[in-house]
């Protein structure tokens, strides 16, 4: 007892006893680091990358074994909040052994929850759809009702999915001037209804591609949701161009403006020989009435997300230019309007098709 009594005392006073001092010049004894291994998350996630490796790897067996591997791993993943990177890669290689029309929708479903809880940089549902919007950009032909199946399971990459549907379709149809292969705009009007739906995509860029396109993607204009409002004719708050642009303003059919040609290319959005800008914007302009002599066109500027469309001049963001009318100039009235009310126009552009063209009048119907 005695012996056990010194040994308990001499374990105290040493695990009690302040440490030395540093000898004079050396740096203090570092603490140690207790290492902490990782948190990998629970067992099925940890496992869930080897489970599909070997289920996407045999044969599949009897029909009854298959039904009961693929329903294992299902469960497996329902117990996997958030599947790991490796795991997610295996989308591809699910989608190919679960196609929609499979009588079997054992693997389509444990697709769908892959999907749904992939992060939305490893998401094979958003990378599928990406993939589609890139082919059909280069005339390719992607499966239509594939790529909305992945749209709608995006889960939480359904937002970066549509941003990248507004930057690689919706842009570019809403730009007077750009080239938008017919693959691109079937698949844009077979996406961006779910888009809308879900509120990821602007309003105000849709309806501009919707004019833009007209009857090349009559869907588009199905889309819009606004309701009636009360509209007059509204003129500019600022005009550039000729001195004496505010003839065509003037209720006075007699009177008017010659319209210089000016650059009619699709650069910093600052081309037409006559520029009309609001400010605040136009919440929204439903119809235009043009009294000419000579043919030409009206643009609009609809601000549009960073890095959609073209880029402003000095840095004032981003913008789209659809062409909201053309007209004759018979010395008749003319209207234009549109099939949806073009949405937060910032200014609109006047360009002349040859010399000599006389702009009487101009009317722009709308909204503040």
């Amino acid at each position: 007892m005695l012996v056990a009594l010194l040994a308990f005392a001499r374990l105290y006073y040493v695990s009690h006893q302040t440490p030395p001092a540093p000898a004079p010049g050396q740096p203090p004894a570092a603490t140690p680091v207790r290492l902490t291994p990782p948190d990998l998350g629970p067992a099925a996630c940890r496992s869930l990358d080897a489970v599909l490796g070997d289920l996407l790897a045999s044969d599949g067996g009897t029909s009854a074994d298959a039904g009961t591997a693929w329903s294992d791993a299902r469960r497996q993943l329902g117990d996997c909040p958030t599947p790991p990177a490796a795991a997610c890669a295996r989308g591809p290689a699910l989608a190919s052994r679960a196609p929609l029309t499979a009588k079997d929708g054992l693997p389509r479903e444990l697709l769908a929850t892959l999907c749904e809880r992939c992060a939305p940089d490893d998401n094979p549902c958003g990378q599928a759809v990406t993939h589609a919007l890139q082919e059909a950009a280069n005339r390719g032909n992607p499966a239509l009702q594939e790529a909305q199946w992945s749209l709608e399971h995006a889960g939480p990459a359904l937002g970066t999915t549509c941003q990248e549907l507004v930057r690689q379709a919706v842009g570019p149809a809403a730009l007077t001037g750009a080239t938008v292969e017919p693959p691109l705009l079937a698949l844009l009007e077979t996406l961006a209804p779910t888009c809308v739906r879900t509120g990821q995509l602007p309003a105000p860029l849709l309806n501009a591609a919707a004019v833009q396109q007209g009857s090349r993607a009559p869907q588009l204009a199905t889309l819009h949701t606004q309701g009636a409002v009360e509209t007059k004719p509204i003129e500019p708050d600022h005009q550039t161009g000729p001195g004496d642009a505010f003839r065509a303003f003037d209720r006075d059919e007699l009177s008017g403006v010659k319209l210089p040609l000016a650059s009619s290319g699709t650069g910093s959005g600052t081309d037409g020989a006559l520029r009309l800008e609001y400010a605040p914007v136009l919440k929204y302009a439903v119809s235009f009435q043009v009294l000419a002599t000579g043919p030409g066109s009206l643009r609009a500027h609809v601000r549009a997300p960073e890095g959609v469309g073209r880029a402003g001049p000095g840095g004032t963001g981003f913008f789209v230019d659809p062409t909201v009318c053309r007209f004759r100039g018979t010395g008749r009235w003319e209207i234009c309007k549109p099939a949806v009310p073009l949405l937060d126009v910032d200014a609109l552009s006047v360009l002349p098709e040859r010399p000599g063209v006389e702009l009487k009048e101009l009317e722009i119907i709308g909204a503040r």
